[in-house]
């Protein structure tokens, strides 16, 4: 079998990947920006170029490669943020569409910001890009893999909600206050979360890769999203703490400026309306199992 290409392969979603694909016999191959360790590394610069002589003979790319989002933006914050996505997947999707052996398929990372601050509508695939920086940036971020898309490949434009796991990302960020009995909801609690446990990342993943009539953009999110305040009293449950000290708007615009509105205030109330319609079962489609499971 012909190997398959991570771009972003030490963060969390890349290693979680890395070992699925493993496990059932995959080779992996990564894209690196230091120099190659070994054969099954391929250097690449982001923002430049990509020899497709490098990326041909492939069996599939999965491009999860971007700057974190959390913390302060400014101006040049901003400005990496964009770039690492849009540039890198740019970068990397000329190249696949000049290549002699192209990939048969292409999953490139997006995220649920998409679909902007949008309240309790329901949304699903179809449903249009919101406003502001996340969702302008994940309009160019999905409109950058285009090349490969005309040159053939199957493309799958994976949106991406807020991932749980227990080795890391925004659960791993929560879990401090909440343990000390200092958690509670943001704001009014009421914005919607659509989250995803890391298992049916890789699972949505590989159901993904293995089915040709998928393509476009795909939701990866849990068919049940939860609000700010019943995903913070789950938390607290799974814990066995209270979650009696919220933290007001104001207070989380003070702490965080503009992402406080984009991506701890906004509301994106997300269905998995492709994955189910395709016929993936989540292995966790409530929020209590998920924290269970993660939690113990």
């Amino acid at each position: 079998m012909s190997p398959i290409l991570i771009s972003g392969a030490s963060g969390l979603l890349g290693t979680a990947m890395t070992e699925a694909l493993t496990a059932s016999g995959a080779s992996i191959v990564r894209l690196v920006r230091s120099a190659p360790q070994s054969t099954s590394e391929i250097r690449w610069n982001p923002g430049s170029t990509l020899d497709p002589a490098a990326v041909s003979g492939l069996d599939a790319v999965l491009h999860l490669a971007g700057q974190s989002i959390v913390g302060r933006w400014s101006a040049a914050r901003k400005a990496a943020i964009r770039d690492s996505r849009v540039l890198g997947t740019t970068t990397l999707s000329d190249a696949l569409s000049r290549t002699n052996q192209p990939p048969r398929v292409l999953v490139t990372a997006s995220a649920v910001g998409y679909y902007g601050d949008r309240g309790d509508e329901l949304l699903r695939e179809e449903s249009s890009a919101g406003t502001g920086f996340l969702a302008d940036t994940c309009r160019e971020w999905e409109a950058s893999s285009a090349p490969a898309e005309a040159a053939g490949i199957r493309v799958v434009r994976a949106r991406f909600g807020i991932v749980l796991s227990n080795k890391g990302g925004a659960l791993d960020k929560m879990l401090l206050p909440f343990k000390l009995g200092l958690g509670g909801r943001i704001g009014n609690g009421q914005q919607w979360m659509s989250w995803i446990h890391v298992a049916d990342i890789v699972g949505a993943i590989q159901h993904i890769l293995a089915n040709p009539a998928m393509r476009g953009a795909v939701n990866l999110v849990a068919p049940n999203p939860a609000t700010n305040a019943e995903f913070t009293r789950a938390l607290g449950k799974a814990l066995s703490r209270p979650t009696i000290f919220p933290l007001p708007a104001f207070a989380a615009r003070l702490a965080f400026g503009e992402m406080a509105n984009a991506a701890l205030l906004a509301s994106q109330r997300v269905e998995p309306a492709k994955l189910v319609a395709n016929g993936y079962t989540f292995q966790f489609p409530e929020l209590s199992g998920a924290l269970k499971d993660l939690l113990g």
